[in-house]
């Protein structure tokens, strides 16, 4: 206990002498928390700006023009004259879309003929995309709705009879969780985290491995002492960078939750436990590989290379399902997915305790693991004081 304390006062110290070293682990993720957390605060797009091409003019295509801008998704911006210039606009992404409606749009749809409404959109973009695809396709259908419901109530058809008709099968769509499509809350919600798990990393690589670029392993863990004791230098020198990034990590949840009148509907102090062990785990990873490698470039390099790529291995932006076998592994093997599935389960679904119990197992078998690794890397590397000062 006497060196855990020591080796955590002797990294208060050190911190406290270097101001940009404990700006890393306090301030800036805090900064980087309330970045993120604007960028996703409007919750759901509103207000794309789109174009429009119309080539009819008439009271019908107007219309269409109207509903579009009325859709809270979309705003029209600006009429295009011609096809080269609503492609110049889409290729410098003065609007993300535009909708073309084509000369005899009206005649076409006077005479019972089909009318076509063209979406010209940059599918690179995926969410803006989405968005617009929705939006236009519900005021195509509502507008071409209505033309055809007025024209069989001029024909005599009750109005019942007519709906009947025109949808005999009824495709009823119901979303059981984020019915609003927030994206607060499951993107922004999703990459506080990663971002606080690469910083965690981040952190253990650097408080480690600075200790073997300086030459002051010895002076850190003594000339002798068994694994116990290592052990417990180990865990005093990441207490502050682990406290201080769980504390930021746990404020960013609490914000993005009750402090944004969000109220989940499973376990949020199970989510704080997941989520102080994902940052356990990540600080336990870097100062694993600082320790091993005895190199804080390398070891800084593959904080950057496990940790980088963590969202995009999560199943959030893209399904684990979807993957390939050898990627599906790597995503298993990076704490983050487990954690990101126990908050999922917690915030958004609602699932019961027991589901999110072996995540939570599993986060502190694996920091344990890592702490072990660590602490006989540090053993063998206390006995090589030629292989300290490496960049």
């Amino acid at each position: 206990m006497s060196t855990l304390v020591h080796s955590f006062r002797r990294e208060a110290r050190r911190l406290l002498a270097s101001p940009w070293d404990l700006a890393m682990v306090s301030w800036v993720p805090l900064l980087a928390v309330l970045l993120m957390g604007w960028i996703f605060s409007a919750g759901i797009p509103r207000h794309l700006p789109v174009g429009v091409l119309d080539d009819d003019h008439s009271a019908l295509s107007r219309q269409v023009v109207r509903m579009l801008d009325a859709t809270p998704g979309l705003q029209v911006v600006q009429h295009y004259a011609n096809t080269a210039e609503a492609e110049r606009a889409l290729r410098s992404v003065e609007v993300y879309a535009v909708v073309t409606l084509p000369r005899d749009f009206a005649r076409t749809v006077k005479e019972g003929r089909t009318a076509q409404v063209t979406l010209l959109h940059n599918a690179q973009l995926g969410t803006h995309s989405g968005v617009l695809q929705r939006d236009v396709r519900a005021v195509v259908g509502t507008l071409s709705a209505g033309i055809e419901m007025a024209a069989r109530n001029k024909r005599g058809e009750p109005a019942q009879a007519v709906r009947v008709s025109m949808e005999p099968i009824h495709t009823q769509l119901l979303a059981l969780f984020n019915v609003s499509t927030n994206y607060e809350q499951f993107l922004g919600a999703a990459l506080i985290p990663a971002l606080l798990h690469i910083l965690a990393m981040t952190a253990g690589a650097w408080t480690v491995g600075r200790e073997l670029r300086d030459r002051t392993l010895g002076e850190w863990l003594g000339a002798n002492g068994g694994l116990l004791r290592t052990g417990g230098a180990l865990v005093g020198k990441l207490a502050l960078p682990w406290a201080s990034l769980t504390l930021v990590a746990l404020l960013a949840l609490v914000g993005i939750t009750w402090g944004r009148g969000w109220h989940p509907p499973g376990n949020l102090a199970w989510v704080a436990v997941g989520l102080a062990l994902l940052m356990a785990v990540s600080v336990a990873a870097g100062a694993a590989q600082a320790g091993a490698t005895r190199s804080l470039r390398t070891a800084l390099s593959g904080a950057g290379f496990f940790a980088a790529p963590a969202f995009a291995f999560s199943g959030v932006g893209f399904p684990l399902a979807g993957m390939p076998a050898s990627a599906r592994a790597w995503a298993e093997a990076m704490p983050y997915t487990h954690y990101i599935r126990l908050q999922i389960e917690q915030l958004q679904m609602g699932a019961p305790l027991r589901t999110s119990v072996s995540t939570v197992v599993a986060l502190m078998a694996a920091t344990a693991v890592l702490l072990l690794v660590c602490t006989l890397a540090l053993q063998l590397a206390r006995r090589k004081p030629e292989s300290w000062g490496g960049r």
